[in-house]
This record gives C-alpha cells, sequence and structure tokens, in this order.
C-alpha cells in the first residue's frame, strides 16, 4: 500500500500533471518518461491510456511511475501512438484505485480519456444536478463530472460535446483528452494551470511543464493560451477558443514552489524567477548576518538570489534525505519529533557559531519551520532569522492546491510578529505582495485587475468557490474571502 510522508504536513501540496501525445510509435513509453519529469506534482498515483486504431489499452496505478511503469510487459501492453497519462495528488476524492486517471468511458461516440489538472469549484453542485438525472457516478473526484457532462451533452461532433461541458464547469483546470477522433488540450479561462505544446518528429505533444518535453527530447511549440481548446488529429494541430477573449490569471505559486525549476511557464524560466524573488526579498528585508542557507529544496534558488544581493555567502546549512517521499513508519506521539530529522539535518560545520538566514518558499501551518529552528540552533546557530520567498499565505486554495483550511494557517492567525514567535526565529519577514510581482516581471499588483492568480495571499479569487460558499449566509461569505482573522 502507497502511503504519502506522514510527516511531511506542513507544505502546500502539487496538484497533478498531464502529458498527452498523438502519432508516435512509442506513444506509451514516451508518455511514461514525460510523467516521471511530472513526479513532483503527483505522487500517490499515475494512470496511462492509449490508442491502438479502435482499441483503448489502460493501466492506472497507485504509487510513483516507476512503480506503475516500470515494467516493460505493462509499457507493452500500451499499445498504439495516441497517449495520455497522469499523475495525481488528490485535491479532491480519495486515494483510491478508482479515482487514478485518465479517467476512461465508453461514450455514444467511443471511448474517451480525460487527465485533468486543477479542481473544479463547482463540481459538488453538477454532480448533485446530474445524479438527480440518473447519471451513476464510479469515482470521487471531479473529474468525473465532466466526463458526464459529455456524455450527456446534446451536441453531436465530440468537439462540440467538450466544448459544451466546459461551458457548465467553473474553476481551475488543463485537460488533456484523447478520443478516436484525436487528441484535445483545454485551458480554463482564466489559465489558472499551465499546458504546453511541443513537437516531437512529426508527433504533437502535451504537458504541464516545459520539463516533460524536455526528458523525450521533443521541442517546445508554445503555452495554450487561457481559454484555449487545440485539437490534434492527422491533419495537425487545431486551435478554437470558446469563451474569446479572457483576462488571464496564471497561478503566481507555480513560480514560487509547483513548477519544477528548470521549466519555462508562461515564457519565464521558473529558476531564474526564483533567484529574482530571493534578490527582490534580500533587498526589502536585508537583515546582517554570517550566512545564507537554504531549506532544501526548494528554498535553493531564492536562497542563492537573496545571497548575491545581500552579498553575503550561501552554504548549504541543512541537507536533506532525498528517500523519505514514502513510510511505512505511521507518527505516533513518541516518534513524530524526529520526523523532521528523517528529511532534514543540519550541517553543524556551515552553521555553528554563526547569524544565519534560513529561506524558504513559504510557512503554512509552521509546525516543520518551528522544527527546522529548532533543529538549526542546536546545531550552534548564534541566531536565527527566517525569509520566506512569498507573500504570507492567509487564504485556502480551491483551484487544485490542497491547503489547508483557513483556521490551520499560520498566517490567518497571527501577524508577523506573532509567527516569528511562535516558530522562535530572532526576525521573520516575507516578500511583499508588490515585490513578488516585480520579481516575475511586473511593475507590482494592480489592485484592479491583478495579472496573477494570488488568492492564497490576497483571498481575491479570480472564480467564485462555489461549492465551499454553498449553504453559508452572505456575511459569511464575505468574511471567509476577505477577512483574514476568521
Amino acid at each position: 500500500m502507497f502511503t504519502t510522508n506522514p510527516y511531511d504536513d506542513d507544505h502546500l501540496r502539487e496538484e497533478c500533471g498531464v502529458f498527452g501525445i498523438y502519432g508516435h510509435p512509442e506513444a506509451a513509453a514516451l508518455t511514461a518518461l514525460g510523467l516521471h519529469a511530472l513526479q513532483h506534482r503527483g505522487q500517490e498515483a499515475a494512470g496511462i491510456v492509449s490508442l491502438d486504431g479502435d482499441k483503448f489499452h489502460n493501466h492506472r496505478d497507485l504509487g510513483h511511475v516507476e512503480d506503475c511503469f516500470g515494467s516493460e510487459n505493462v509499457i507493452r501492453k500500451l499499445k498504439g501512438a495516441k497517449a495520455v497519462g497522469h499523475v495525481r495528488y488528490s485535491t479532491t476524492g480519495e486515494t483510491l484505485l478508482r479515482n487514478v486517471q485518465p479517467l476512461f468511458a465508453e461514450m455514444e461516440f467511443g471511448g474517451l480519456a480525460l487527465g485533468h489538472n486543477g479542481n473544479l469549484t463547482n463540481a459538488q453542485a453538477l454532480r448533485r444536478s446530474l445524479v438527480k438525472r440518473g447519471c451513476l457516478f464510479q469515482s470521487t473526484t471531479d473529474t468525473e463530472v465532466i466526463i458526464h457532462l459529455i456524455a450527456i451533452s446534446l451536441h453531436g461532433p465530440v468537439e462540440d460535446r467538450v466544448i459544451d461541458a466546459l461551458r457548465q464547469i467553473d474553476g481551475a483546470y488543463s485537460l488533456v483528452c484523447l478520443t478516436g477522433e484525436g487528441l484535445m488540450g483545454m485551458r480554463d479561462p482564466q489559465g489558472i494551470r499551465p499546458l504546453v505544446l511541443g513537437k516531437l518528429d512529426g508527433a504533437w505533444c502535451l504537458a504541464s511543464e516545459t520539463c516533460a518535453l524536455d526528458i523525450i527530447g521533443a521541442e517546445f511549440v508554445r503555452d495554450i493560451e487561457a481559454g484555449e481548446v487545440v485539437i490534434i488529429t492527422d491533419a495537425g494541430v487545431r486551435s478554437v477558443k470558446p469563451f474569446g477573449d479572457t483576462k488571464r490569471r496564471f497561478c503566481i505559486f507555480e513560480y514560487i514552489y509547483f513548477a519544477r525549476p528548470d521549466s519555462i511557464v508562461e515564457g519565464t524560466s521558473v529558476y531564474d524567477a526564483r533567484k529574482r524573488i530571493g534578490a527582490e526579498l534580500a533587498r526589502e528585508s536585508f537583515v546582517d548576518a554570517d550566512v545564507v542557507v537554504p531549506v532544501p529544496d526548494s528554498g535553493v534558488p531564492a536562497a542563492l538570489g537573496f545571497a548575491t544581493e545581500a552579498k553575503l555567502p550561501f552554504d548549504l546549512g541543512i541537507i536533506r534525505n532525498h528517500y523519505v517521499g514514502r513510510t511505512f513508519i505511521q507518527p505516533t506521539d513518541q516518534t513524530r519529533h524526529v520526523g523532521v530529522k528523517m528529511k532534514h539535518n543540519p550541517n553543524k560545520a556551515t552553521i555553528q557559531g554563526k547569524r544565519v538566514i534560513l529561506v524558504d518558499d513559504s510557512i503554512v501551518r509552521g509546525t516543520t519551520s518551528r522544527k527546522i529552528v529548532e533543529m538549526v540552533r542546536q546545531a550552534g546557530a548564534t541566531e536565527v532569522h527566517m525569509r520566506i520567498s512569498s507573500p504570507p499565505t492567509t487564504h485556502s486554495c480551491y483551484f487544485g492546491i490542497d491547503t489547508p483550511e483557513r483556521d490551520k494557517l499560520l498566517a490567518s492567525r497571527y501577524d508577523v510578529q506573532g509567527m516569528a514567535d511562535l516558530i522562535g526565529v530572532d526576525s521573520l519577514a516575507f516578500i511583499s505582495i508588490d515585490g513578488l510581482y516585480r520579481a516575475v516581471g511586473e511593475p507590482g499588483r494592480n489592485s484592479h485587475s491583478p495579472q496573477f492568480c494570488d488568492a492564497c495571499f490576497t483571498g481575491d479569487y479570480p472564480v467564485i468557490p462555489t461549492d465551499y460558499m454553498d449553504g453559508l449566509t452572505e456575511s459569511k461569505q464575505l468574511s471567509l474571502l476577505t477577512d483574514p482573522k476568521k
């Protein structure tokens, strides 16, 4: 039985990753490689559906990509020149085999496989309506809502059925869809979640990030635009924009943490963006110290940027154990306190007797931050200052990132000084929202028309989370969305 690391409960969870390829004889093998590159986006389960002529083949399992597709026998059974794949971290639905994607269904027009990165914010309302109409759900994931909407659509062509379904859903989605007629890729009207188009030896590829194209040697062609639907057939690639011109609100946390640092996201190098974030953080919150230390691995690029701008030494004062992604050890009151040391251990030679600046990407609950600070002090640091390369996380995300309820978010309950006291640092500072925007190439945040989705920091949701708000009074809805202390 696959289980995620029970000690790693103080980080925002990745969403999911999708991959698709059309017109390559090694489609399934290339999809498995693409999913391997996207493993950071989902580590609970993986699946691939391939198409050979008019026959679909699929394999889905719990675990990492290597666990699911490491056998040549598995790949050999996934025949065909077309395939879609998915790696999953559950933001809706339990970690069960029936929820593993791509979901597959036999429709009136033939088979359809669908993989989804993101989260629908009106899925429960749609599900109730569909159940009343007689639809039978086989999973608990919101993605199945899209399957049923396609199935009951009164439109004839598959493309029109899919677009009809898209018009009824709200929230965030990057989708790959494989049918007998072709491969489709889709982004929500705000473009919250990423999706890119690539090409390899005449075959077309779709992926959540460019790193998945790199691993198979594919050429990056372009980002799929917000609200765009691309249809890939033997005739090539065709684009449709069923929502017209839309306002882009790409998730800014992709730059901070989610995307792999070697990816190019919306035309920007993630690695370079994180270094610029660190430099901006140093300009905003410099403190005299002896060494800048990243909380590995996500804090490394920002710490490099911080150290360079602050003209301070950079050193690996914390060493990460990379083999703690999964464990069969269940935490108890006696063993929980050693959990952080299973993943991080101080490098005393670089810390002892020094004033240390710790750089991390975020603080969620604060439990791990507190343990890391305590660990660094025990290693001999004379001062510990923490710098965070994102603004305070005060609001939950409803768009495919698994954040705790607001009352579990440390920044929703304490001001910065209160957080500093709780985690035990000499000083604590976060990058400002305008500083973050400057680091990713904008002059600042336009409060009237934000350029990104930054709701986890501001409460300014690009799409109202209908399901979560259902049943609450108007005043309670307003309070939950806007008051960081509620």
